[in-house]
């Protein structure tokens, strides 16, 4: 007789606003790793939650580099969901990770995986280091790095040394008070920029912001690119940010996010955009700035690295930067951003609450124990 399949305990969404915790199978893996601890990416899984995530309707061709309809898409139930996981390693052998290494992985809120060597990024966490900072590791971290590399290549092309290459020195505007934002401006604070300004409508974000030595800024109060227009001048007709991180993933944040630039400047956009509507291209308004600045957009999610860095700036070495963070600002990370730690058993009531914006976090962080 074969033997019994392994489940674990996992966050499953089955359907637009419909979510729970049920059994899901365990694939298979020669490296046992048990759940601490793992974290909410609100603005993607939302978007799995509301159904406006495109890889439920589309497939990308990663070949073409395009989103096709023609294909069949993921669609539900979402069974992998989240990218924030820390683990510690169980039965199995990976060298250099004995049993009971605390690790960072990408694998979804889960009890337990099944990993490969050969299939997932396993980073090693320093035995000191709070598993609720783990989160950030393997993928959240990288992506808000990789938006520091996107803009010292705007600088320096393919000899970037530093992630300060790009901040180090500089005005950097911030449009987002998210994980990604707040994140994003740490890192360039700790690379030497001269200014960090986070822009945010939210006030428990700009105290956030103001927490970790940032500057917080409400959009809703004041035209933001009048004010850091008139504060910030670099010689006649050139005044704004040097570099704009654009956070949020909304079209409006992006028109905010151009006007804020000095003129030939580049918005480094960590943004993920679910909207589509005919209303978009009037809020971003690509006739205004963007034309008359000479401005350019540059996406830096995590699926790439500048063209011509890889060599140097790989997967590893963002994480590498992330850790470096993470010891350094740890403290004030764990004070400010993490807002909510709840059993895994309260993530479909969270996922609806947040949903319905009945509920504010910045970071939540579900935890794994028996029954939970």
């Amino acid at each position: 007789m074969s033997a019994p399949a392994v489940t674990d305990r996992a966050l499953v969404v089955d359907g637009p606003g419909r979510a729970t915790v049920r059994e899901v199978p365990r694939a298979p893996g020669p490296v046992t790793v048990q759940t601490l601890v793992s974290g909410l990416s609100a603005g993607t899984e939302l978007a799995f939650y509301t159904g406006t995530h495109p890889a439920l309707h589309t497939r990308f061709d990663p070949e073409l580099g395009l989103f096709r309809r023609d294909a069949p898409a993921t669609g539900y139930p979402v069974t992998r969901l989240g990218y924030m996981e820390v683990g510690r390693v169980g039965a199995g052998a990976v060298p250099g990770l004995p049993p009971g290494t605390p690790v960072a992985m990408t694998y979804g809120h889960r009890a337990g995986y099944a990993a490969d060597p050969l299939r997932d990024r396993i980073v090693a966490l320093p035995a000191e280091l709070d598993p609720l900072l783990g989160i950030y590791v393997a993928h959240m971290g990288p992506i808000c790095a990789n938006g520091l590399l996107h803009a010292a290549a705007e600088e320096c092309g393919t000899d970037v040394r530093s992630l300060g290459d790009g901040v180090r020195g500089r005005r950097v505007a911030v449009v987002g008070g998210g994980v990604v934002g707040l994140l994003s401006g740490l890192f360039a604070r700790r690379h030497g920029a001269a200014e960090v300004v986070v822009l945010d409508p939210t006030p428990a974000r700009r105290a956030a912001a103001e927490g970790l030595g940032l500057e917080g800024l409400d959009p809703d109060a004041t035209d933001p690119a009048v004010l850091l227009k008139t504060r910030w001048r670099h010689g006649p007709g050139d005044r704004g940010a040097d570099v704009v991180l654009q956070c949020r993933g909304r079209v409006a944040a992006l028109a905010c996010a151009l006007r804020l630039c000095r003129p030939q400047g580049t918005v480094v956009d960590l943004a993920f955009y679910t909207s589509g509507g005919p209303e978009d291209a009037a809020t971003l308004r690509l006739g205004e700035e963007f034309h008359h600045n000479g401005l350019g957009v540059r996406c830096a999610q995590i699926g790439r690295v500048p063209r011509g860095t890889a060599q140097h700036w790989g997967r590893e070495r963002l994480c590498a930067e992330t850790l470096d963070l993470l010891e350094a600002e740890g403290a004030a990370v764990l004070e400010h951003l993490v807002t909510d730690v709840v059993p895994l058993a309260e993530g479909p009531s969270l996922l609806a609450d947040l949903a319905a914006r009945r509920r504010h976090v910045i970071q939540a962080v579900f935890t794994f124990a028996a029954g939970a």
